[in-house]
């Protein structure tokens, strides 16, 4: 099949069933994995192999719109005045799930510690996708306003998908040397300190460039993105002799025009919500065409359920842990750990990428992710959707002429 008919497909077929999804009150990416699903080669095999051949490339554009988006929203200003709670939110749930992850996986699925600490890096990000627009409509109707709560689960979800995420590639290369030896384990806190310099250092010089040079917001993308590229490129270069994070270097570089140029920053964002927009259903999609069908139905398949199971009950004690001796009352609680329930955009963005790069575990890692986006992602949208009116208290909101 032509790849433009194979593109056609997936964004039409994803706009028309997304629709009908919002209708019925579910995350219309979970259409998108159905589709992706559908026309992959696990049942109709539609897809033109050359969309297929690139896709990796394209999962990590669409996870550099991501890291962008997040390190642009993040307001550092609004973490320290929330405190503590917010603070913890944004790497505590994770690390709970991880270790319940790590400690689960290798006795129920038969693998390393090593591949369960990986596994665990992907399952453990809660969805900015399915989260933020539901606490903003929260905050517009004045629910949970006096304790919060909305900003605080913003807050957290949008800093624990960068902690996953540099979680996620430190593990991956201890899984393909398949070593653990201190040398590895000191490649980890390298790769952090030099991809945060790097990001800093870009992120000084495109505020330069934006300051002098009076670019317009189209030009600030593109000057953003082709750093991003730049960087990309410069750690796959230096690789061989010295470790860097460039997807930290991008969440920082994006966090230091936040800082400094917070008008720009505003306009810059709009723009990669627009480009998420199309790379949403291109994403989703992808994942869904890469997916195994078969294995997922399989006895491991349903393993894994169980597995997803146990690593929500994980992170849910760190939610929990989170919110101890703080203002928030009982039912306040109970919202913040529904809320930390939905996975899919960090799940789809490095979910294929152990299949990719040929690691043993990489079907596991992918059927884990899509299986983990399938159960959570709706559950979480209807919990909250359903219960915050019970839940949270609502304060009228006064308009001021």
């Amino acid at each position: 099949m032509n790849i433009f008919l194979s593109l056609f497909i997936i964004f039409t077929g994803g706009i028309l069933g997304g629709i009908l999804f919002e209708k019925i009150k579910l995350p219309k990416l979970i259409w998108y994995i159905i589709l992706g699903i559908l026309i992959g080669p696990s049942v109709l095999n539609i897809v033109d192999d050359t969309l297929i051949s690139i896709s990796s490339y394209l999962r990590q554009i669409a996870l550099v719109i991501i890291l962008t988006r997040s390190g642009l929203s993040l307001d550092i200003n609004n973490l320290k005045k929330i405190g503590r709670p917010a603070i913890l939110m944004c790497f505590l749930p994770a690390t709970f799930e991880i270790i319940g992850v790590t400690v689960f996986a290798p006795l129920l699925l038969n693998i390393s510690y090593i591949e369960a600490l990986l596994l665990g890096s992907v399952l453990a990000a809660v969805s900015p996708a399915i989260v933020v627009p539901r606490m903003i409509k929260l905050m517009n109707e004045g629910y949970g306003k006096e304790h919060n709560v909305p900003e605080v689960i913003m807050a957290g979800a949008s800093c624990d998908d960068i902690f996953v995420i540099v979680l996620f590639y430190s593990f991956k290369n201890l899984v393909a040397t398949n070593t653990f030896d201190a040398w590895q384990i000191t490649q980890i806190p390298l790769s952090i300190i030099s991809g945060a310099l790097l990001g800093i250092i870009i992120g000084l010089l495109t505020k330069l460039i934006i300051q002098y040079l009076k670019t317009n917001k189209i030009i600030n993308v593109i000057i953003m993105l082709g750093l991003s590229f730049g960087m990309i490129a410069l750690e796959n270069v230096l690789k061989p002799y010295f470790s860097i994070s460039s997807l930290l270097a991008i969440i920082v570089m994006a966090l230091v025009i936040n800082i400094f140029k917070k008008e720009e920053a505003k306009e810059i964002q709009a723009s990669y919500n627009s480009l998420w927009q199309g790379f949403e259903i291109l994403l989703f999609a992808l994942v869904g065409i890469a997916t195994d069908i078969h294995y997922a139905f399989s006895s491991d398949g349903a393993i894994i359920v169980g597995l997803i199971f146990i690593a929500l009950i994980f992170r849910s004690i760190g939610v929990i842990i989170c919110v101890i001796a703080t203002k928030f009352n009982t039912k306040e609680k109970i919202f913040i750990v529904i809320s930390y329930l939905p996975k899919a955009t960090v799940q789809a963005s490095i979910g294929a990428i152990a299949l990719t790069e040929g690691l043993a575990c990489g079907t596991l890692v992918l059927t884990a992710a899509v299986v983990s986006i399938l159960i959570t992602a709706p559950l979480g949208a209807i919990l909250m959707d359903s219960l915050y009116k019970k839940l949270l208290f609502k304060e009228e909101i006064v308009d001021v002429e």
